[in-house]
């Protein structure tokens, strides 16, 4: 359990990392700031600064965000609200703390009378002890806000706030989290194609021979070429198991063509096995092909992406086919049951696991579900048709639907997924 608790937790965290981080570099290349870049959900329990970003773990490991400024809500401070500000040598705020918890030394407490951070950049209030002596106070551009539970951020000035940067820019920023998952799956299913030595291949070649099944006993070798079994000819290791498939304990006719270019022609009788709905089934026992080649293993993580994308596609497709269950989607409940059965398959398991699970969390955030990247595209889109974006006020009702509605999912999977793993 120990060990499905961790795995659970780095393989989620990887994706979780891989998709923010790829919202965090277009971001900070269009020169929107990054305030903050969070795995987890809830109370942090670490942070650390760099530059203008504060990175944070915090204590639910399922998720993460980045906060990009203007594009969440500020730390509201209103007029009549007591902070504490630092000055520099200028006289120019560097820090405003709002945290009640941490007492900063040196520190200016002022009652809020007005306050602009984001044009005109100044705080304007009376002096602790005194309700007569107003003052005005101008922030640095690059001042630290420390907020209600402790994170320090960067006030976000309008110039850098998510809006400004051009659509274009704000397009590829929405789309890049989903982009670095579907990178991720090829990173990953390329590193497993080079830990197994190679990849299975669909040639009309035998891979390993077992010992002592109709294959070894007919005198098939690994590598021989099935150029035509029962004088049908085979161009696929696919057409040869379900030729061989279809025939238990009824003898065929191979023609081989071995590694050195002889042929020759064997008779083999499949053994009967029972397949996975009861059915009989033969087989010959032999492995399939494996392409151990330096470019078959490169391709493999491309090829073997591509394969999943178009499976999940289809059935998200099977929604207006078939109709929509809840057994269609799994939420972190199932991923952790799922996981606790491919640790016990390995590293190559989880590896491909996490490869699955990164296409699936790229596909899923492309949907054009309001509060989704999909539907931030969306909403990006219908910008560019209109010319102008969306009213604030529109855009924060379309985005509050959207999360009403990923709540509502998200409660309804988790329970599906507590009662398929665990009430059973």
């Amino acid at each position: 359990m120990f060990t499905t608790i961790i795995t659970f937790i780095l393989v989620f965290s990887v994706l979780v990392i891989f998709h923010e981080f790829g919202h965090y570099y277009f971001a900070k290349k269009a020169g929107i700031l990054v305030r903050e870049f969070a795995i987890g959900f809830g109370p942090k329990i670490f942070s650390y600064r760099k530059n203008e970003t504060t990175f944070t773990i915090r204590i639910l490991p399922i998720g993460g965000y980045v906060r990009m400024a203007g594009y969440e809500e500020e730390t509201e401070i209103k007029p009549g609200m007591s902070v504490g500000i630092l000055l520099d040598e200028k006289d120019e705020i560097t820090t405003i703390n709002t945290y009640k918890k941490k007492q900063l030394l040196d520190v200016v407490p002022i009652q809020v009378s007005a306050i602009d951070l984001e044009k005109d950049l100044y705080i304007e209030g009376y002096l602790a002890g005194s309700d007569t002596q107003l003052v005005r106070y101008t922030v640095n551009r690059d001042a630290l806000l420390i907020e209600e539970d402790g994170t320090e951020v960067q006030i976000a000035p309008l110039d850098v706030q998510f809006q400004a940067a051009s659509l274009p820019q704000r397009m590829m920023t929405n789309f890049a989290g989903p982009m670095n998952n579907i990178i991720l799956a090829v990173i990953t299913f390329t590193i497993m194609a080079f830990l197994q030595g190679g990849v299975v291949s669909d040639e009309n070649k035998l891979g390993a021979v077992v010992e002592g099944k109709p294959a070894y006993e007919a005198g098939l070798l690994q590598g021989d070429k099935i150029s035509a079994i029962d004088n049908k000819e085979m161009t696929s290791w696919k057409e040869v198991v379900e030729v061989i498939q279809k025939n238990p304990n009824q003898p065929l006719n191979f023609k081989i063509q071995s590694k050195d270019g002889s042929e020759k022609e064997v008779e083999v009788i499949p053994e009967v096995s029972k397949a996975n709905d009861g059915s009989e089934i033969g087989m010959i026992g032999v492995q399939a092909p494996v392409d151990t080649s330096f470019t078959a293993k490169l391709l493999f993580g491309f090829t073997y992406t591509w394969a999943v994308v178009i499976q999940i596609l289809t059935a998200l497709g099977s929604i207006f086919t078939k109709g929509f269950s809840i057994d269609m989607f799994g939420g972190p409940v199932a991923i952790y049951a799922t996981t606790e059965a491919v640790v016990k398959t390995g590293f190559i398991g989880v590896l491909n696991w996490m490869g699955v699970l990164s296409i699936n969390l790229g596909i899923i955030n492309l949907l054009p579900v309001p509060a989704l990247d999909g539907g931030k595209l969306l909403l990006n889109a219908v910008e560019g048709i209109r010319g102008k974006p969306l009213s604030q006020e529109k855009e924060g009702i379309i985005t509050l639907i959207g999360v009403g509605l990923l709540v509502l999912l998200m409660v309804l999977v988790t329970w599906n997924d507590i009662q398929t793993y665990f009430l059973k």
